[in-house]
């Protein structure tokens, strides 16, 4: 766990990790540009760089912010996943907007692993000191509970708009890709009340 013991250096290695996805990130599309008038294939290695580097950062963040390392890594590394996901399943659907005569097995299958996802993010964050805790009232979230009610909302929403974009995928056609890309937008806000909301009311 080196860089794990001392907040300052863990914030470090995120920061210097962060910085590297970024820079990998942005290699890989100036590559993709340059190579899109091109047959040969962009080399797959710098999306797995660009992820591996970002995952260093998460490993790093976890010693900033205390805890559990375990829980805290897990909660980190999978809520990145599970918000990846959703957010790639967006973009996707755009494409299909603009090129409806695509097989939609791609986006059924990111659409799956949101869904296969989504309960491994909500039980993460329930483990106690989690919001388990501040749903029966051991933690105050100072509004009398509502926050919590409020994630809860959030989280049932969540996975209830990813079924239904999944089910709009059914019908064959070209509205049910716009209903299934829009439905996946209102995915996103909720997906990251689920994350984001459970993480500050634990952080606080």
């Amino acid at each position: 766990m080196v860089g794990l013991d001392s907040s300052g250096a863990a914030a470090q290695v995120r920061s210097i990790a962060g910085l590297l996805t970024v820079v990998v990130s942005l290699l890989a599309v100036v590559i993709s540009v340059r190579w899109r008038k091109t047959p040969a294939r962009i080399p797959p290695g710098l999306d797995f760089l660009a992820a591996l580097t970002g995952f260093v950062a998460v490993f790093a963040a976890a010693g900033v912010l205390g805890g559990p390392v375990v829980l805290t890594v897990a909660r980190l590394g999978v809520g990145a996943i599970f918000l990846g996901f959703i957010t790639d399943a967006m973009l996707l659907g755009h494409w299909y907007l603009v090129q409806p005569g695509l097989s939609r097995a791609p986006l059924r299958e990111m659409i799956w692993l949101s869904i296969i996802s989504w309960p491994i993010e909500v039980v993460l964050l329930l483990i106690p000191t989690g919001m388990v805790s501040l749903l029966n009232g051991s933690i105050d979230d100072g509004y009398g509970g509502i926050l919590g009610v409020t994630w809860v909302v959030c989280a049932l929403t969540t996975v209830g708009l990813l079924a239904a974009a999944l089910a709009a995928l059914k019908e064959p056609y070209y509205s049910a890709v716009m209903a299934a890309t829009g439905l996946l937008y209102l995915a996103i806000l909720t997906a990251f009340g689920t994350d984001v909301l459970a993480r500050a009311l634990l952080a606080g």
